[in-house]
């Protein structure tokens, strides 16, 4: 716009035309295939998954060149591109460009009208106006890859009051109050949740048995026999379910490892945006390793990868865990003083771009279980794993699928993985004194075509333990309850800050939080969907358990507004607790 006249059509002029045109299209080339493989993944456009694998390059480059030939895309791409601007320049798209004697005042307004559209779609248009449909997929479609994922980097936190459909504030913390204890016998004040937790029975102070806690990467609950699959993946899961406490009717808050991972250390509804596990100030927050810790454990929390992915390690390092993962060189932030342990080569017989296979990250969780033991010193140990998920590869030989075939793959060696786990574990002293609780973080196939897919938030749970009775637990819950009801198992007196609940209590009304980054839900056991979205709407929809079909129904009001009560709350709650950690820093 601003080139001056004497050199327009020089070779100057033609060379920086060119170079970025063809840096445009190669930009848009890469963008459809990039789209591609987003969609293959989560079957959706651009959203803030794809803004966090900004930050994650080692993970997420190692995983799409070991998923997919990118020594065939790559090239393919840079062809492409050469092909169309070979051809804009074979019929001289560019002819009226390099004669233009335009004075620069004109080429100038020309460039302040161009800007100002600009602005007006940066700013006039939402990426939400293309959500006109109830079916999620022709409401994706709609979009644009680039400006959905631009609308997503605006977009990782929301203010819940800014965005979303609110009652007053003492309204709903009542509500909340109401609904996690009976307020006649309870001295708290100010209807807040904190309260102490009294068992039904004598409390057993020596009660403390060992906790092997395993978060399972995309264990949907449709690969595992108990709930109807008929392709034999998950024998050991299946046969672990008949002898433990079996959660039927569980399910997740949300689609990512990270919401799972929020779900059950804070046990919170949640929150609009990113996981908390991914915010800033997530430090000292009031998570399941108090109760542990205030009973004397000693948590740990182990990753097969390296745990600056996500900021897991900020996360669990800064709420009272020692570290094991696979360091690739980050380094820990300042504020985190507990321990970091890196798994070495020597203890790795396989790995990808996620990390170790899941043998190797539970040999190094019997190691360590070993070591607590003789120090006589109980444990918690939060597990994740990574093997169940793309570009599903895991050591060979091990399962009848081989390595790197498909998801059932990845399903049976997890399984198997597992199997061994607990073989090894049964050798060691102290097996009979530890609970071992396997849950998944969320669902292989998160999206549907519903705003928040039901069915694709159905996961397994199992508590087994010498002391933990035989039962199928029918009723609808939710990942932020499994430490409640745990608790509760073990007769254990302590001051919480859950907003999850003991289901075996028979006061429990059963109820579900389920949510995207942009709706939130909650599930009532009438079958009523309550969704709250970012543009101040509630919905409440009726769901068909066989058919999944979510059907527009009249407000209920009560349910909605304990609905807005839970998440209203839940947001207020996390905010007080990073201001109350602010100020501390600052005294």
């Amino acid at each position: 716009m601003l080139f001056p006249k004497k050199y327009i059509g020089n070779w100057l002029d033609k060379s920086i035309i060119y170079f970025t045109t063809y840096l445009t299209i190669l930009l848009l080339v890469f963008t459809f295939f990039a789209e591609i493989t987003f969609w293959d993944e989560f079957h959706a456009r651009f959203n803030f998954v794809a803004v966090d694998y900004l930050i994650y390059t080692y993970e997420v480059v190692r995983n799409i060149n070991e998923s997919y030939p990118l020594v065939l895309l790559l090239p393919g791409m840079l062809l492409i591109s050469l092909v169309v601007i070979a051809s804009l320049h074979y019929f001289q798209f560019y002819k009226n460009s390099f004669q233009n004697q335009m004075p620069v005042s004109h080429r100038l307004s020309y460039y302040c009208i161009s800007v100002g559209i600009f602005l007006l779609f940066l700013f006039g248009i939402h990426s939400s106006d293309a959500e006109w449909s109830n079916n999620r997929y022709v409401n994706e479609i709609n979009k644009t890859g680039i400006y959905s994922f631009f609308a997503a980097f605006r977009s990782n936190e929301l203010d819940y009051n800014t965005f979303y459909p609110t009652i007053s504030k003492k309204e709903a913390q009542k509500k909340v109050a109401k609904d996690l204890f009976d307020l006649s016998n309870s001295s708290q004040k100010n209807f807040w949740i904190e309260r102490k937790i009294t068992p039904t029975k004598e409390s057993n102070h020596n009660n403390k048995p060992n906790v092997i806690f395993v978060l399972m990467e995309s264990m949907s609950a449709d690969y595992l026999e108990t709930f109807g699959n008929q392709q034999h993946l998950t024998p050991f899961l299946d046969s672990l379910a008949t002898q433990g406490m079996l959660f039927k009717n569980l399910y997740a808050t949300g689609t990512r490892t990270v919401r799972g991972m929020e779900a059950i250390a804070l046990s919170i509804p949640p929150t609009p945006g990113s996981s908390i596990v991914k915010r800033p100030n997530n430090q000292n927050l009031h998570t399941v390793s108090d109760v542990f810790k205030q009973k004397g454990y000693q948590c740990q929390f182990f990753y097969g990868g390296d745990g600056y992915f996500d900021n897991m390690n900020v996360f669990f390092g800064g709420n009272g865990f020692d570290l094991y993962d696979r360091g690739r060189g980050s380094v820990l932030s300042d504020q985190i003083h507990t321990k970091r342990t890196l798994i070495t080569d020597e203890e790795v017989q396989f790995e990808n771009a996620w990390g170790i296979c899941d043998e190797d990250i539970y040999q190094k969780v019997i190691q360590v279980s070993n070591q607590m033991h003789q120090k006589n010193t109980p444990f918690f140990h939060f597990v994740m794993t990574t093997s169940n998920h793309k570009p599903y590869t895991y050591p060979s030989q091990k399962v009848i699928i081989p390595s790197g075939t498909n998801r059932e793959g990845a399903v049976q060696y997890a399984d198997f993985a597992l199997k061994q786990l607990f073989n090894e574990a049964k050798k060691q002293a102290w097996f009979n004194q530890t609970i071992f609780i396997l849950v998944a973080d969320h669902c292989a196939h998160a999206a549907g075509k519903d705003e928040i897919d039901i069915k694709n938030y159905h996961i397994p749970g199992i508590i087994f333990g010498k002391n933990i009775a035989k039962q199928n637990i029918e009723l609808l819950c939710s990942q932020i309850d499994i430490f409640p009801t745990l608790f509760a198992q073990l007769q254990w007196e302590y001051t919480s800050h859950f907003f999850g609940k003991n289901v075996l209590d028979p006061s429990y009304q059963p109820r579900a939080f389920v949510g995207t980054y942009l709706h939130l839900g909650e599930l009532f056991n009438d079958n009523k969907l309550v969704i709250l979205n970012n543009k101040k709407e509630c919905k409440t929809y009726k769901r068909n358990p066989i058919s999944n079909e979510l059907q527009l129904c009249k407000h209920d009001t009560a349910k909605e507004n304990l609905t807005k009560a839970y998440y209203q709350i839940a947001d207020l709650y996390y905010h007080q607790q990073i201001d109350k950690n602010r100020k501390k820093s600052k005294s």
